[in-house]
């Protein structure tokens, strides 16, 4: 036993350094301990068709985007985010369906792009409220997108202020790793028009991405899943060149059928992309953005807010135009 036991202590210290940082593994892929992905049945899209059944875009909407599998957000509006976690992780549980949550509330949320300001009031709140977010879903299987915009949003941001974002988002995944074992957390990465590939893996890198799945692309945003899949390699041979990983990427395909026109908040002219699947060029492509949500008072959106639910947008996303 003694000649097993300095074997094996050889052998470990014999590992790459990279591997030897690289955080456990999860006890298990939650893709796996479930029989698909859970269809949010309380959607904005769902409410919609539900209350006007006699509305001639209602099938269309129903059938091509209401009843796909569509993360939801949780931020301010949640109420208490450990029971309003723990409720929605709990009734895909009773599904055995796969949830996919989106954690929305850092502090000074959407510092430069302002349609979607807000966030928790400080970070020591927003430190509470992610680790109830990360308590009420505990070992239930679920997909966290963690804050969007979060590492892109940096452009009027100080040095100090990038730094207390950034400890954020590693004490959030500190908590994710400590209290729900089976969630696999992405984190954020923008998308291929908002940094370099080379300044998104520092960025991600200095938040802490060691302990996460991996990092979510396009959120929101209309780039294809082609482009999409060119930026996440990219930054991937950027990391493994700096800091000696590489991590798994997700990609929201839900608003990027025609790509990107250039615009952000909006714009016309586009469409539904891929469905939530496994695969496709990323790991997961995934519906994040609910098509026909608006992004803010711009574009075809103007006099709305965001995320409210504009359904003749929503329409035109089916058809492209």
């Amino acid at each position: 036993m003694r000649r097993s036991v300095r074997a094996l202590t050889a052998a470990l210290l014999a590992l790459p350094l990279a591997l030897t940082l690289a955080p456990s593994a999860h006890a298990a892929d939650p893709t796996t301990m479930t029989s698909g992905f859970y269809v949010d049945p309380d959607a904005s899209a769902k409410r919609w068709v539900a209350a006007n059944p006699g509305d001639g875009r209602a099938s269309a909407i129903n059938a091509s985007i209401a009843s796909t599998p569509t993360a939801r957000w949780f931020g301010s509006w949640s109420g208490t985010i450990g029971t309003a976690t723990s409720a929605y992780a709990g009734a895909a549980d009773r599904a055995d369906k796969l949830p996919l949550l989106v954690a929305y509330n850092v502090y000074n949320r959407d510092y430069c792009g302002g349609h979607s300001a807000g966030g928790a009031s400080s970070p020591s709140a927003y430190a509470n409220w992610i680790a109830q977010f990360a308590g009420g879903i505990g070992n239930r299987p679920a997909v966290v997108i963690l804050e969007p915009d979060s590492l892109g949003d940096y452009g009027c941001m100080t040095q100090p202020q990038i730094d207390e974002r950034e400890r954020m988002l590693t004490g959030a995944l500190t908590e994710f790793g400590r209290q729900a074992p089976n969630t696999w957390v992405y984190l954020d990465a923008g998308n291929p028009g908002w940094a370099p590939a080379a300044t998104m893996a520092r960025r991600l890198h200095e938040a802490g991405l060691r302990q996460a799945r991996g990092f979510s692309l396009n959120v929101s945003n209309y780039f294809t899943t082609a482009e999409n899949t060119a930026y996440g390699n990219a930054v991937n041979s950027e990391l493994r060149a700096r800091y000696g990983y590489t991590k798994p990427f997700v990609v929201d395909t839900s608003r990027n059928g025609n790509g990107s026109n250039g615009q952000w908040c909006n714009p016309s002219g586009r469409r539904i992309g891929t469905p939530t699947q496994m695969g496709g060029g990323a790991e997961m492509l995934l519906w994040i953005k609910v098509p026909g949500e608006s992004d803010g008072d711009c574009g075809v959106g103007g006099g709305s807010s965001a995320g409210q639910f504009l359904p003749e947008v929503a329409y035109k996303m089916i058809y492209g135009y």
